[in-house]
């Protein structure tokens, strides 16, 4: 691990349990399954496919990914999320190492998949996909979700991240263009959509926001559906994430 990974894994060590009850709970995992994991996922065939939930923290795309007949391996730089990862799908192998240098084979996977977890590692997100393009069949998928730079989200979180102690310093909401530009030649992008809006915020965020989880219940089904209802009409400018698949060349 270089130097920002080795102070990410340490701060995420921190924050695990924090991030975990807030991330984890049942009102974030109706939002990820209905907002990122069927349009990610969809049109592309899992079953029996060996799959890679990479940075996987405590795997939150495994349960899916297992769900559709999957092979699941989760990967994470930090020893809590690797050894509740055990704890919670001892079906599946668990590795921590790094994203950059996965010790994986060439070929080794049909589809990796990454829950927000590139935008913690610039500047090295290039590198981070070069080794993804490497374990990747000729074929195979790279499905992820991430914050991206350029839309009113993303200018709130220029000025946030670095007031929050939950952010380290590198973090920052991805190029989608820029990364797009350096990897034409070796994935064909097959989906771009961009969604993310008040329970994206009040729901998934609820620990960035500081809001009791108790409270989370309560209003997460009407968040819900007013997401449902606006995400379609966002557009890039003013949605929280892109949501993007990756065809290995």
């Amino acid at each position: 691990m270089n130097q920002q990974e080795q102070l990410q894994q340490a701060h995420y060590n921190r924050i695990f349990h924090a991030y975990e009850a807030h991330y984890d709970d049942a009102c974030s995992q109706r939002y990820r399954e209905r907002f990122f994991f069927k349009p990610m996922f969809r049109g592309v065939a899992l079953g029996n496919v060996e799959a890679l939930d990479a940075m996987c923290g405590g795997g939150s795309a495994t349960g899916y990914l297992l769900t559709q007949g999957a092979r699941v391996t989760g990967l994470d730089i930090s020893e809590a999320a690797v050894e509740l990862y055990r704890r919670r799908w001892p079906q599946c192998r668990a590795i921590r190492s790094s994203v950059l240098s996965s010790g994986f084979p060439n070929n080794a996977f049909g589809c990796v998949a990454i829950i927000g977890g590139l935008h913690h590692l610039h500047p090295e997100v290039p590198a981070a996909l070069q080794e993804i393009h490497r374990i990747l069949k000729p074929g195979g998928i790279l499905c992820f979700v991430e914050p991206h730079q350029g839309s009113l989200p993303d200018r709130v979180r220029r000025r946030w991240y670095p007031r929050d102690p939950l952010f380290e310093r590198n973090e920052r909401a991805i190029d989608l263009e820029a990364i797009k530009s350096l990897f034409s030649d070796r994935f064909l992008f097959r989906q771009e959509k961009y969604g993310g809006s008040i329970a994206y915020l009040f729901v998934l965020n609820s620990l960035v926001l500081r809001i009791p989880l108790g409270l989370k219940h309560w209003y997460t089904p009407l968040l819900l559906a007013i997401e449902a209802t606006l995400s379609p009409l966002l557009g890039k400018q003013f949605s929280c994430f892109t949501l993007c698949q990756w065809e290995k060349r």
